[in-house]
């Protein structure tokens, strides 16, 4: 069973940079895809970015490409979420998630598996 574990959130001025991490207890992530999603309240959970594990690929939805980047860091089992030039309409929970190589559809929630509790990212205007 993988476990997921996310740090990083906080409040945060409009502009601002904060950088997430998610801790994975699994050793063999080289087959997952790492994902990270977000979640307002009352509304559905979207596709932030991914990321493969051994190959280092990276996608990310549009809202948030060129201010957020996706990287990993094998030896420390840890995948990353820095996020520059912050909006108040980043505000939500963010979540860490593994999805199994070669399943597909990264985009989606469904393809994932594993999911992390979620932190908490304010951002004041």
């Amino acid at each position: 069973q993988v476990q997921l574990v996310e740090s990083g959130g906080g409040l945060v001025q409009a502009g601002g940079s904060l950088r997430l991490s998610c801790a994975a207890s699994e050793r063999t992530l080289s087959t997952y895809i790492m994902g990270w999603f977000r979640q307002a309240p009352g509304k559905e959970r979207e596709f932030v970015a991914h990321i493969s594990w051994y190959e280092s690929n990276t996608y990310y939805a549009d809202s948030v490409k060129g201010r957020f980047t996706i990287s990993r860091d094998n030896a420390q089992n840890t995948v990353y979420l820095q996020m520059n030039s912050l909006e108040p309409e980043d505000t939500d929970v963010y979540y860490c998630a593994a999805a199994p190589f070669g399943r597909g559809r990264y985009f989606s929630r469904s393809s994932y598996d594993h999911w992390g509790q979620g932190t908490q990212v304010t951002v004041a205007s």
